[in-house]
């Protein structure tokens, strides 16, 4: 039977994990004759959401009757992702957050009183951590690789993947994928497909939801076996790549160079735009000289460099990106097309051709000068 059939049961299936590992202890904390024990009945139980699991836990049975204290709790949680610890403090006794379930899934959590015996210090108990690491399913190598996502345009963006090395014959890919706005998990609405078969997805923009957690699981089967699943987390507004900018002109007044354009068409809001203009400009001695500069002036269509002396024709083209008030990353466009000015021959002599034609001409005039003299004297 295909994967994509036992995928959504497989969800159902893996409805709990309970982190059993002896957990790390300390020395044993004591509050207003009470024992700060840290939380009991910890579970981490997987809704289904791609690695977004929830935590649950009950307060110890050591606080349970006291009074006038506030209990909280600290916990920290290992974001494979960034590679950091996070830490969280609330009165909850659940908490939801996000995981690699490639990866092992590492808790900690301990218990904070305060009370009026404690003179308004917060005492924090011992730290316990769990840790979960998932066994391996699969055909050895058979996992994607190079997995790429970009948002062209905020119009629509598409995930690519390459086989796995060890990819069987036959084998079949099927994409998920998981926002918080959706009850459940959806297949891809629309695979790319290449010569080796699926090796992407494209997705409508009102399939997508900016600025939270895009979460998307690669998996796959073939004849002889499931393959290995795969699974990614991203934030889709951190990987728009805007469309070309057009109707680029290049002017001249007074000696000075002016590009002007307008912004790239799409759903990118003008003023989440930065621009990068590239000058190409050849000189006398037939050398090109080139720069780059970035623009993060908001709105700003519009750049001037005076025209320099020694040259000749200077060629500009543009692109743009999604700029840091608008996001955490993202993609430069495509280069527009080259604009150039018009070769300076055509519109000024040079410097120097201009005092050869100065010292020519008055020598044509001292030589016409005495030629008039010497037929006189004749």
């Amino acid at each position: 039977m295909l994967l994509l059939n036992k995928f959504p049961a497989w969800l159902s299936a893996f409805a709990l994990l309970l982190l059993t590992q002896e957990p790390v202890s300390t020395s044993e904390v004591t509050a207003c004759g009470v024992t700060v024990d840290p939380p009991a009945n910890i579970e981490i139980t997987d809704p289904g959401f791609l690695g977004y699991l929830s935590i649950h836990w009950t307060q110890p049975a050591s606080l349970q009757n006291l009074t006038g204290c506030t209990v909280r709790y600290q916990l920290r949680y290992y974001d494979t992702y960034e590679e950091r610890w996070r830490s969280v403090r609330t009165v909850k006794l659940t908490y939801a957050a996000q995981f690699d379930l490639e990866k092992p899934v590492k808790v900690r959590i301990l218990t904070v009183l305060k009370c009026a015996c404690t003179k308004g210090t917060e005492v924090q108990g011992e730290e316990k951590e769990w840790v979960y690491t998932p066994e391996p399913t699969g055909v050895a190598g058979s996992r994607i690789r190079d997995f790429h996502c970009v948002y062209y345009g905020k119009e629509y963006m598409e995930c690519t993947w390459e086989a796995g090395p060890g990819q069987p014959p036959d084998s079949q890919h099927y994409l998920y994928y998981w926002h918080r706005e959706m009850d459940e998990t959806k297949e891809c609405p629309e695979y790319i497909i290449s010569s080796e078969g699926r090796s992407g997805c494209r997705f409508p923009r009102e399939s997508l939801l900016e600025f939270s957690k895009f979460n998307l699981c690669v998996n796959g089967s073939a004849p002889a076996g499931s393959l290995k699943m795969a699974y990614f987390s991203i934030e889709v507004q951190n990987h728009v790549k805007p469309t070309v900018v057009s109707s680029v002109h290049v002017s001249e007044t007074d000696g000075e160079l002016k590009l002007e354009w307008s912004p790239p068409s799409g759903q990118v809001p003008d003023h989440c735009l930065e621009y990068e203009v590239e000058s190409s400009t050849t000189m006398e001695n037939g050398k090109e000289k080139q720069e780059k500069i970035v623009l993060q002036n908001l709105e700003d269509t519009s750049f001037g460099i005076p025209r320099k002396a020694e040259s000749q024709k200077t060629c500009f083209r543009i692109r743009s990106k999604v700029n840091m008030y608008c996001a955490d990353g993202g993609f430069w466009s495509d280069w527009s097309q080259t604009k150039c000015t018009e070769d300076k021959e055509t519109q000024y002599i040079p410097k120097w051709r201009y005092l050869s034609l100065v010292v020519i001409g008055i020598a044509g005039v001292i030589i016409l000068c005495l030629s008039l003299w010497i037929l006189k004297k004749m």
